[in-house]
């Protein structure tokens, strides 16, 4: 069984990720762990396309109980449609910006103001890379179950409507 946990950055995929992994007894996937080089700093060298599809498959392969959080939208249609359910979370704006701020600074000792401005054009789609439009539309391609979530739920909320969603069972 293998779940993945989508939106925009600083939506708390990550969080949700590792907690859902935990209460299933699966393994947690970061997507940007494969999609970014190790760089010093970090998240400035993306992996080749076919280097990290390969990897992903592998891991995928690896672990057949496991929840993988991030954006795999454009890796190939075996990738985006290995899932059996997919979470999509939706967080407004200004939480998500807020979010993302305290992290980098968190992280890095500040935050990037070129990757605050990306995030902030999520809602518009006005970037290349992720949006709420090219989220939806990808969405709308799955051919396995999807649920949404959205606004600033604990993650104890989201595990919460999840199991009423049918995610109470443990993975195999």
């Amino acid at each position: 069984m293998h779940a993945l946990i989508t939106g925009a950055a600083g939506s708390g995929i990550s969080t949700l990720g590792k907690a859902l992994a935990k209460d299933l007894n699966a393994s947690f996937l970061e997507a940007d762990d494969v999609y970014w080089l190790e760089t010093d700093p970090p998240f400035t060298k993306k992996r080749p396309v076919e280097e990290r599809r390969r990897l992903m498959i592998a891991s995928l392969e690896s672990y057949p109980d496991a929840v993988v959080s991030g954006s795999v939208m454009q890796w190939g249609e075996d990738i985006e449609n290995a899932f059996d359910v997919v979470i999509f979370l939706y967080v407004e704006a200004h939480i998500r910006l807020q979010r993302l701020r305290e992290r980098e600074i968190h992280l890095f000792g500040a935050a990037d103001p070129d990757f605050l401005e990306w995030a902030a054009q999520y809602d518009q789609g006005t970037a290349p890379g992720r949006s709420l439009a090219r989220h939806r539309a990808w969405l709308e391609n799955r051919s396995c179950r999807v649920i949404t979530l959205e606004g600033a739920m604990s993650v104890s909320e989201q595990l919460e409507v999840l199991r009423q969603n049918g995610l109470t069972y443990r993975f195999r």
